[in-house]
């Protein structure tokens, strides 16, 4: 078995390869060749925990992907110098089901889900994106940074968080790294970072709105990684009722995302708002952005043929590198 650590994880996998591989992700789950049941939820709640876990078995044109996650959310980490989010992902051979590799997950999941926007951004953005803002300073901010400026040749970044000095630190550990550009500011309000946006990312656990839907500039495309549960919300709801919405599943997003449940709820719209699932416009059945006026908002609430996918390219490259630890199994 191979063990790839998050260090070699994040070698392992690029932001543009992580891009490709979740397009084909998300076009094998619309043609109905992946199978990812919803995931198993388990709280904990001695700890005010909550694990998740996320199997799923892809078919698609590189071959086919076989894995396993566990990933945990423990609020109380971070004041123990822990990461918030813990996770690991079991690889299995789909011919044989025999345990290939253990992969760190934190780091895969960060940057699975920036390659996820990015996937998002570079079928619904305008061509002449230039300026992208950020929502949340944390790790899973870092990586849709990273996968917006793989996608778009950004000039500007903002970044908004209400930990000012927790954004102070995301724009000078962030700006000119990758092909991120070295004009990256915090916003001192969530207005300055959308009034100049021709992109935005969302990536925190608010309960309500991050952002007001008249900020918006005509044209934008919002992706959204946050609100993974009925409770939550970043995108007000006004925003979501004019916008052409995009969404990684239909049955997660209708089970799971706040920002799409709670307009509903609302009998603002029903299920036919949403317009496509993403891999149904890589597939060419349905149409993404058709002026550069429009409003798109791709809502993803992370769905395991993205890990899966994430996985198989990371343990291709690290053979290919030499990384990880081979041990008997």
């Amino acid at each position: 078995m191979l063990i790839l650590t998050s260090a070699d994880v994040r070698r392992a996998l690029p932001m543009s390869e992580a891009i490709q591989a979740m397009k084909q992700a998300y076009a094998s789950l619309s043609d109905r060749k992946a199978d990812a049941p919803m995931r198993t939820r388990l709280p904990i709640p001695a700890h005010d925990a909550l694990s998740l876990v996320m199997p799923a078995y892809v078919q698609a044109q590189t071959g086919e992907a076989f894995a396993v996650k566990v990933v945990s959310l423990f609020p109380q980490n971070p004041s123990h110098g822990l990461a918030y989010i813990q996770a690991a992902v079991l690889v299995f051979d789909p011919e044989s089901g025999r345990a290939l590799a253990l992969l760190e997950g934190s780091s895969l999941t960060a940057i699975r889900t920036g390659a996820a926007s990015g996937a998002a951004i570079d079928l619904l953005a305008r061509k002449d994106s230039a300026v992208v803002a950020v929502f949340g300073a944390g790790a899973q901010g870092r990586t849709q940074l990273e996968a917006a400026c793989t996608a778009r040749k950004i000039q500007t970044a903002f970044v908004f968080d209400p930990n000012v000095d927790k954004a102070k630190r995301f724009a000078k550990e962030m700006a000119g790294t990758h092909s991120i550009p070295k004009d990256v500011r915090v916003a001192e309000t969530a207005k300055d970072a959308c009034e100049k946006a021709d992109i935005i990312c969302t990536a925190t656990t608010s309960k309500t709105p991050v952002l007001e839907d008249k900020d918006l500039k005509p044209g934008t495309h919002i992706s959204a990684v946050g609100a993974y549960t009925a409770e939550m919300q970043e995108i007000p709801a006004q925003t979501v009722l004019r916008a052409k919405v995009i969404v990684d599943s239909r049955a997660a997003s209708l089970e799971e995302a706040g920002d799409i449940i709670q307009p509903l709820r609302a009998g603002l719209f029903d299920e036919s708002h949403i317009h496509a699932e993403i891999g149904e416009i890589i597939l060419g059945r349905k149409p993404g952005r058709q002026s550069n006026d429009e409003i798109t908002f791709f809502k993803s609430v992370g769905i395991a043929v993205q890990d899966a996918m994430a996985a198989q390219v990371a343990i291709e490259n690290a053979r290919k590198m030499k990384l990880g630890q081979e041990v008997e199994f």
